[in-house]
């Protein structure tokens, strides 16, 4: 029984999970943003949010701490010159996981996990929004557009037999 254990371990020993993580989390510090399964991205959040929150003060205990995690000194070395300056002021919540659907080959779900601070499509604001106009009344040129601009004449279709009606 799991009995509050509250480590995935995806399946995996224990080797193979730090490895995947670390290597995981080297791709998200210098692609700033990778596609994986729900349960992957889940787990790599909780790995890395700590490497990043540490990134926010350069000291040598600090990025020697960080390189045991993951083994590659340009994702120390971008983690500590320049997602550390962008996260300065941010008290967590460095990733966000954003679900994509299903993946066909064996239905799992997938989700895209990214550094929140370089997502420029969700920073910019949406200052251009349009005033909602509501037309309580139509206007004449709105009628004008709408009718037809020649209307064909009427034809009566001729009169038939009317059945007797029962009495």
């Amino acid at each position: 029984m799991r009995h509050g254990c509250k480590v995935n371990h995806l399946s995996r020993t224990h080797a193979h999970r730090v490895a995947m993580l670390s290597n995981m989390a080297t791709s998200l510090i210098l692609n700033k943003r990778i596609e994986t399964t729900l349960a992957k991205a889940k787990a790599l959040r909780v790995y890395v949010e700590p490497l990043i929150n540490r990134s926010k003060e350069d000291t040598m205990h600090n990025r020697r701490m960080v390189f045991s995690y993951l083994h590659s000194k340009e994702a120390v070395n971008e983690l500590f010159r320049e997602i550390s300056q962008k996260v300065a002021n941010r008290p967590g919540g460095y990733t966000r996981i954003l679900k994509t659907g299903i993946r066909h080959g064996d239905n799992s779900e997938m989700a895209i996990i990214e550094l929140v601070d370089y997502n420029e499509n969700m920073l910019k604001p949406l200052t251009e929004k349009k005033a909602k106009s509501t037309r309580r009344s139509r206007s004449k040129k709105a009628e004008a557009a709408e009718a037809p601009a020649v209307e064909a004449p009427a034809v009566e279709a001729p009169a038939s037999e009317e059945a007797p009606k029962a009495e």
